[in-house]
């Protein structure tokens, strides 16, 4: 019996269901997922094993113009996930702003197997579904194009089934039993984040970076310090807030989903910290990770 496996690079605009669509895809929720653009600001890898096939799916940033240093090691992750791909997954919706033809031309470079996916078709009637995923069959050199809603599980299945059309016979990669090939200490940071970008407005959310800076596993707890990073005296009296309350109602949803997500009892003890203008700084992004440069 032969074994497939492969890399599946899922790029698209920011907040067309990426991260929805990888967690469902996986089983496992391994990207966060908020309302704001610019969620996924690294390239996750979720690892899909079966007795025949191994699908090594990579969570990419959205794709956009770069304003600072930040968001430019963000769009290199997307680069780089493409120098590796056996196939792309390009996912899109019926929002017009979200497949412009500049970028469907670029996209339609892409020389490695190209699946078009229109993603929250539950939004759209029939008729204007049908008449996206003909109209993108048009402007996209693709091999299919596949409606599909990641929210409502619908299609997703045969997201799968159309990879395997284009997937390589080859030994498995990874383990298994792996998941993902980001750390605990990571899973943990993204937990924080995202219930930072779930409650905080304005430019919060694109100013905060989290930073665990202790991880011990004892046998029925996990003891976390994390710091959280902004950009300003401002920022950091918004994020406490009043009494430290906000702060605390941050860290006990944070702490709730690390409990669901580690089987275990957590211990989550935060600081806020100012580092003015951080993403635009090459020695603070290298150490938070966006940059080996």
């Amino acid at each position: 019996m032969t074994h497939q496996a492969g890399f599946v690079s899922i790029i698209g605009k920011p907040n067309v269901g990426k991260s929805t669509l990888i967690n469902e895809l996986i089983g496992q929720k391994i990207s966060i997922i908020t309302s704001k653009v610019q969620t996924t600001r690294n390239r996750i890898l979720g690892i899909l094993s079966s007795e025949n096939y191994q699908v090594v799916f990579s969570d990419t940033p959205g794709i956009i113009d770069p304003k600072y240093k930040l968001q430019g090691s963000m769009m290199k992750f997307v680069n780089d996930s493409l120098q590796d791909a056996d196939i792309v997954l390009f996912i899109t919706d019926t929002d017009a702003r979200n497949h412009d033809d500049e970028l469907l031309a670029k996209i339609s470079l892409i020389k490695s197997p190209l699946i078009v996916l229109l993603n929250k078709i539950d939004l759209s009637n029939s008729d204007e579904v049908t008449k996206k995923v003909e109209e993108l069959k048009e402007k996209i050199n693709c091999k299919e194009v596949i409606p599909i809603s990641a929210l409502n599980k619908f299609n997703t299945k045969e997201v799968i089934s159309r990879i395997l059309n284009y997937l390589p016979e080859a030994p498995s990669f990874y383990p298994e039993d792996q998941v993902t090939d980001v750390s605990e200490r990571f899973i943990a940071s993204e937990i924080l984040r995202e219930k930072i970008l779930m409650r905080y407005k304005e430019e919060i959310p694109y100013s905060v970076q989290v930073e665990v800076i202790s991880f011990r596993d004892e046998p029925n707890i996990i003891h976390i310090e994390a710091d959280i990073y902004v950009m300003r005296d401002s920022q950091k009296l918004i994020v406490i807030g009043k009494g430290g309350i906000a702060l605390r109602n941050t860290g006990t949803a944070a702490r709730r989903d690390m409990e669901t997500f580690f089987g275990k009892k957590v211990f989550l003890k935060t600081f806020v910290r100012v580092n003015e203008n951080w993403r635009d700084n090459d020695k603070m992004l290298r150490h938070f990770g966006y940059s080996k440069d």
